[in-house]
């Protein structure tokens, strides 16, 4: 490609992405004024429990199609090829086990966040572990979405570093904090939107000066960027079909089962039927998604081969490949740059404006609204605007400390990954296992961290050595991609490990399934070893009857110490239909909205109320 090409950006450019943050801001001023007020923590965090089928579904698309995968994504199919579109495997199951499952409890218990659901299942502590778990992962991963793409566009084009986390963190921390919910869902249509024209831009652009779409794959199947289906068993692969089609259920679960930004707009929409129709329509659109991203990668490697813009050194890594490679596409197409950084910022706005609600969200339902029953309404939902206010301004410092941080930007992304994989099996006991208690849930939980961190540490610390003692090997830093949990590991050519190494060099896929599976495990024995929970003790609604179907073939008395022989009663269907029932007759806002609290803070009371309605 020759000579190094200073990029820049032109005035159009400027003028579509300060556009972008214009509009984002204009919908969340809309939601505080007109739109929905947000008068009430109902209509503030919840969205009044009244959005329809679309906002749901792109809302859904946008929290976690961040601009981490849209720069990872197609640098990691450049530089390694279509194996990575295999995940898409695992978006059928990682999307129907929550439609059907997770989204049922959740809403037919009319929780507001996720963790509620531990302290009906499990008790208080379990609730509070979960927040301060899921709290700490989102705050550590909100500065490095925000710094990432800034530092990306600042290396490539020298746009202003810190005026575009400012710009960023500050847009979205207005919208967010003065439009609640119903504002960051429709943002993150608007968004959604950007980031499919944004995309479909370049790869049209770039494929017809590449010759076509035809050439395009002509030179990938050339260079062998076209993989084929790799059964390889082996978990230390980086990315096979099942290290890709089955540990990506695990992870797909972590994030549209149980986190709480997910979870919050199922909970937000109309009915469960609305609820569950998201899913359906959040599958073809990440296929979609996946395949655009692919695409511009085989795009990438059509115009650039073998010989690319890393290894030339006009970019220090693989995430600003993308970016380098747009400008350079778009250098005689003023406006399109701009369209691009505007798709790029869409997604990491959408991504922050979802962990500042959602981490308003658990911090007001589980942190203060139980030791304080008696707050009123406008208290609250001044204080949830001051929390979603307060998140923007540590978002910032953490971008700050993201910046200090380097080449530790990784470990960040790890610790997010590390964290998922615990939360999802801590639910994942408390809906699957009657008999899981209190004790075996905290347990569980630790050793799952305890696990995450021991691996996610030892193998980035054997991948250091391992660079330090071989400083010529070829190692790639790997792209952020695709969605939050992605603990980005590197492969090095090096002799098959063994033993503790093994354990090490497992691939980053298999993270959240290995990690749920730990917390599964040793929460059922020591649950069994502490005294199984029996089913009276259970609150109604809580649990999935899935073991009484699996273990038909045990004797009854066995399948009763299990706590599994009535699963599919009426008395149980009642029971889960009823909030779902009382919700609908009574939605104002601040008396549902009160109910709540008082619900959230006593399970048993809860349990005791739903019986005797019966």
């Amino acid at each position: 490609m020759g000579e190094i090409v200073q990029m820049q950006f032109s005035t159009v450019d400027y003028v579509i992405f300060a556009l972008l943050l214009v509009a984002s801001a204009g919908i969340g001023l809309f939601y505080a004024f007109y739109g929905g007020r947000q008068r009430t923590t109902q209509e503030f965090l919840m969205a009044d429990r009244s959005m329809s089928l679309l906002p749901v579904s792109l809302s859904l698309l946008a929290s976690f199609q961040s601009a981490v995968s849209i720069l990872g994504e197609p640098s990691e199919v450049y530089t390694f090829g279509t194996q990575y579109w295999f995940l898409g495997c695992s978006y059928f199951l990682g999307l129907l086990i929550p439609a059907h499952i997770f989204i049922p409890i959740f809403y037919r218990l009319r929780l507001s966040s996720a963790y509620e659901y531990l302290e009906l299942r499990f008790n208080k502590t379990v609730r509070i572990c979960g927040t301060v778990t899921f709290i700490f992962q989102m705050v550590i991963y909100m500065g490095v979405v925000l710094y990432a793409p800034a530092l990306a566009l600042n290396v490539v084009t020298g746009f202003d570093l810190w005026g575009a986390v400012l710009a960023m963190g500050l847009v979205c921390t207005l919208y967010t904090a003065l439009g609640g919910l119903k504002a960051v869902m429709w943002t993150d249509v608007f968004q959604t939107m950007v980031m499919f024209v944004g995309q479909l831009a370049v790869i049209i652009v770039g494929a017809s000066q590449a010759g076509g779409i035809g050439e395009v794959w002509r030179k990938a199947t050339n260079g062998s960027r076209i993989s084929g289906l790799d059964l390889n068993p082996d978990p230390t692969e980086r990315h096979t079909f099942w290290t890709l089609g089955v540990g990506g259920i695990f992870m797909m679960l972590a994030l549209y089962g149980v986190n709480q930004a997910q979870v919050q707009r199922y909970l937000s929409a109309r009915s469960e039927k609305e609820a569950v129709m998201s899913c359906y329509v959040v599958f073809p659109c990440q296929q979609i998604v996946l395949c655009l991203g692919c695409l511009m990668g085989l795009v990438m490697f059509a115009r650039y081969g073998e010989d690319s813009p890393l290894d030339k050194g006009y970019v220090k890594t693989n995430d600003q490949m993308v970016l380098y490679f747009v400008m350079d596409v778009f250098r005689d197409l003023p406006g399109l740059p701009g369209l691009f950084v505007a798709c790029l910022f869409s997604g990491a706005l959408s991504t922050i404006s979802s962990a500042f609600n959602s981490l308003a969200t658990v911090t007001m339902e589980d942190l203060i609204k139980p030791y304080f029953p008696n707050m009123t309404e406008a208290k609250a939902t001044l204080m949830s605007k001051g929390l979603a206010l307060s998140y923007g301004l540590v978002c910032l410092a953490m971008a700050y400390l993201a910046s200090l941080m380097g080449s530790v930007l990784q470990a960040a992304l790890s610790i997010f990954g590390m964290v998922g994989g615990p939360l999802l099996g801590l639910f994942c006991l408390g809906i699957f296992f009657p008999w899981a208690n209190s004790i075996g849930a905290l347990v569980g939980l630790f050793t799952g961290l305890a696990m995450a961190f021991w691996i996610g540490i030892g193998s980035m610390m054997m991948r250091m050595s391992a660079s330090t003692a071989a400083p010529l090997l070829n190692t790639t830093a790997l792209p952020l991609f695709e969605n939050m949990t992605t603990a980005v590991m590197t492969t090095l050519v090096q002799p098959r490990p063994t033993g503790v190494e093994a354990l090490y060099s497992l691939s980053y896929m298999w993270y959240s399934a290995h990690n749920s599976t730990t917390v599964v495990l040793v929460g059922l024995i020591v649950s069994f070893l502490t005294g199984p929970m029996k089913e009276k003790e259970l609150t109604p609604g809580t649990v999935f009857p899935v073991l009484g179907t699996l273990l038909f073939f045990l004797p009854e008395r066995y399948r009763e110490k299990l706590c599994c022989v009535t699963p599919l009663t009426p008395k149980p269907k009642e029971i889960s239909t009823q909030p779902y029932l009382m919700a609908k007759k009574d939605s104002n806002g601040a008396a549902h909205c009160k109910e709540d609290s008082v619900a959230s803070s006593s399970p048993p009371t809860t349990q005791t109320v739903q019986e005797t309605s019966l």
